[in-house]
C-alpha cells in the first residue's frame, strides 16, 4: 500500500518573524530582482545579494536567468535583466530593495515582450509635451478555494449598491489587504495616490500617478509586485480578469488618465477634443492591444453596461461613465485638465496603453 504524504499548503508565519528580525550587516543588501514574465503572466523575481547600499538602479549589476524561448525545441537561453528603477523593500525592510527590470537577450536586443523598450523609445520622442499619467487599477481578492473573498460558501452576496466605497464588515471584503498594500506601497516610494472598494464584492482599486513617461508603467507593474507578493502573507490570491464574475456584475478596468501640457494649460479642452478625435479613428486598434487576448478579454468587460462602453463603438463624454472616453466635469468647467480612457482592460499592459496614448494623441 502506498503511504499518503500530506502537503502543507500554508506556513506559520510567526516563524518568520524571528528570522526576519536577525541583525543583517550594512555590508550585505538584499536585492530583489523582478521583471515582466516573458510568457506574459504576470511578474517573475529572483534575490542577489549586494555588498553595498545601491542609491539608484544603475547602481545594481546586471544579471541573467535561464528561459525557454523556443517551445518547439525547448530552448533555454540565458536572458538579461537590465536595472530601470529601485525602490525600498517593504517585505525586508532596512536596507534591502526592490529593483525592476527588463529582459534582453544576449545581443542586446530586446525580447519580443518587452514592451517598455518600445514605450520608453516613444516617451523620448514626446518628451517635450510632458505627458502625464493616472492608472487605476481594478482588481478582485479571491479565497484559497477561488471564490471571491468573503462570498457566501453557497450562493451570492447580496446585488451591487452598497459596496462601492463601502463600509462595514458585511460591505467590505478583505480591508486587511488592501491596507497593507496601500502601506506597503507608501513605504516602497511607489508613487500610489490612493485606492477604494469596487462595485463587486471583494473588488478594489488603487491608483498609479501622476507619473510622467514610462514611469507610469514602471509604478504599476511594482505596484503590481507588491500586491500579488502580499497574497503569500494572507493566503488568497489576485485575479486581474477583467470580468471575473460572469453575468450581472461589474469588470475590471484599469482606467488610464491621460494629459499633455497644452492640455494642462489654460484653453487646453480644444487639445482633449482634439486628442479624442484622434482616439476615435484609431478605436479597433486600440481595443485589440489594450488587453494581452487581443480584445477577447476586454469583450466580455466592454458591453454596455456596468460603467462601459460597447466594445464595438467609440463614444466620448462629459462626465458619463458609459463612454469610452470621460471627460471630467472640473475638466469640462475649467477647460482644461485631463481626460480618462475608460477601455483598458484591468490586465493591460500599462507600456502599451501609455505609448498608444501618446502615439496617437501627440505624435499623429
Amino acid at each position: 500500500m502506498t503511504q499518503m504524504i500530506s502537503c502543507q499548503s500554508e506556513t506559520d508565519k510567526t516563524v518568520l518573524t524571528h528570522y526576519m528580525s536577525l541583525p543583517q550587516d550594512k555590508d550585505a543588501v538584499m536585492v530583489e530582482y523582478i521583471w515582466v514574465d516573458i510568457d506574459g503572466d504576470g511578474l517573475r523575481s529572483k534575490c542577489q545579494i549586494l555588498d553595498f547600499i545601491p542609491k539608484m538602479a544603475s547602481d545594481c549589476p546586471q544579471w541573467n536567468f535561464g528561459a525557454i524561448t523556443d517551445f518547439s525545441t525547448m530552448r533555454i537561453e540565458d536572458l538579461h535583466l537590465y536595472p530601470n528603477r529601485l525602490f525600498n523593500d517593504p517585505f525586508r525592510r532596512g536596507n534591502n530593495k526592490l529593483l525592476l527590470c527588463d529582459v534582453y537577450h544576449a545581443d542586446g536586443k530586446p525580447v519580443r515582450q518587452n514592451t517598455r523598450y518600445s514605450c520608453a523609445q516613444t516617451m523620448k520622442l514626446v518628451k517635450d509635451s510632458h505627458p502625464w499619467f493616472g492608472i487605476e487599477q481594478e482588481y478582485l481578492i479571491l479565497d484559497a478555494n477561488g471564490r471571491p473573498f468573503g462570498w457566501p460558501k453557497n450562493g451570492f452576496p447580496r446585488p451591487q449598491g452598497p459596496y462601492h466605497c463601502g463600509v462595514g464588515y458585511n460591505k467590505a471584503f478583505g480591508r486587511d489587504i488592501v491596507e497593507a498594500h496601500l502601506k506597503a506601497c507608501i513605504y516602497a516610494g511607489v508613487k500610489i495616490c490612493g485606492g477604494n472598494a469596487e462595485a463587486l464584492p471583494a473588488q478594489w482599486e488603487f491608483q498609479i500617478g501622476p507619473c510622467e513617461g514610462v514611469e507610469a508603467g514602471d509604478q504599476l507593474w511594482i505596484a503590481r509586485y507588491i500586491l500579488f507578493r502580499l497574497t503569500e502573507d494572507f493566503h488568497v490570491t489576485i485575479t486581474l480578469d477583467p470580468k471575473p464574475i460572469p453575468g450581472d456584475w461589474n469588470g475590471s478596468g484599469g482606467h488610464t488618465n491621460f494629459s499633455t501640457a497644452a492640455m494642462r494649460e489654460e484653453g487646453g479642452l480644444k487639445f482633449i477634443e482634439e486628442a479624442i478625435e484622434k482616439l476615435r479613428k484609431k478605436h479597433d486598434e486600440h481595443i485589440v492591444l489594450y488587453d494581452p487576448n487581443e480584445g477577447k478579454d476586454n469583450a466580455r468587460r466592454l458591453i454596455g453596461s456596468h460603467e462601459t462602453s460597447n466594445i464595438k463603438d467609440f463614444c466620448a463624454g462629459v462626465e458619463n461613465r458609459l463612454a469610452s472616453v470621460r471627460i471630467p466635469r472640473q475638466v469640462a468647467n475649467e477647460k482644461k485638465g485631463y481626460f480618462e480612457d475608460r477601455r483598458p482592460s484591468s490586465n493591460c499592459d500599462p507600456y502599451i496603453v501609455c505609448e498608444l496614448l501618446c502615439k496617437t494623441c501627440i505624435l499623429d
